[in-house]
């Protein structure tokens, strides 16, 4: 008759230690070579961080890059990329891609897009965006469209009277002495209740003189008395100093 085994009992069975001596080393991991790994940390050093209100959605991306293969290919194609890819954007992306094509110099397309944004019911009239695309155009040499758009400018409706885009829009039109439009500008800031300050006087009166306009010039001066009296020495004072005062 064969001996029942009776299982030894867990606590008497010896106990394994577990110290290092019994583990394999884990090799270490290979080194990168040193090109490499001077290129990443290069890399890392250099990310620029993102720029608030520079980043485009996909949708707008996607919107940029059809248009500009549209663009070459003709009205129609232009038209159909104007109804699709851009035309059912949302107002965000609409202006992101407007100042993307601005930032690309694309001012043909700007014009299509920005022709579009003012047919939507949410459009409302900026003078800083009108600014913007003043100084790019102008730029680019674009007079005519420059004219268009200051056309625009004067039949937009409840336009707020904004201060530093309009002295910005007086600036770009006295960089390319663009003086008719300069001085009706002054004209329309006043006719809509956006009162000049000083830096809007020292533009055009300074700009004027330096083009040799001192009819216009000294009209601007007998203004600027109105509003300062009788001394303007702050025509000699920078755009800085200006802005402290």
């Amino acid at each position: 008759m064969n001996a029942v085994r009776i299982p030894t009992p867990l606590r008497s069975l010896p106990s394994v230690p577990l110290s290092g001596s019994t583990r394999r080393p884990r090799p270490p991991p290979p080194l990168l070579p040193k090109a490499m790994r001077a290129s990443m940390r290069d890399r890392s050093k250099n990310r620029k961080p993102l720029q608030k209100g520079r980043t485009l959605s996909i949708e707008a991306i996607q919107a940029v890059q059809a248009l500009k293969r549209a663009g070459g290919k003709g009205p129609r194609s232009l038209e159909l990329a104007r109804r699709s890819a851009f035309g059912r954007l949302l107002k965000g992306d609409m202006i992101a891609v407007l100042r993307e094509l601005l930032r690309q110099s694309r001012c043909d397309l700007a014009l299509e897009v920005f022709e579009d944004i003012r047919k939507e019911y949410w459009y409302k009239a900026q003078v800083m965006l009108y600014a913007e695309m003043f100084s790019v155009f102008a730029g680019n040499g674009l007079f005519e469209d420059v004219k268009l758009l200051y056309l625009y400018l004067r039949t937009e409706d409840n336009i707020e009277p904004h201060l530093e885009g309009f002295n910005s829009v007086l600036r770009t039109f006295m960089s390319f002495s663009l003086v008719e439009l300069a001085t009706d500008c002054y004209y329309f800031m006043k006719e809509i209740g956006c009162e000049p300050d000083r830096s809007s006087f020292r533009i055009l009166i300074n700009g004027l003189e330096s083009m040799g306009e001192q009819v216009a010039s000294a009209k601007l001066r007998e203004e600027a008395q109105k509003y300062y009296g009788g001394s303007l020495e702050f025509l000699q004072e920078t755009e800085e100093m200006i802005c402290q005062s």
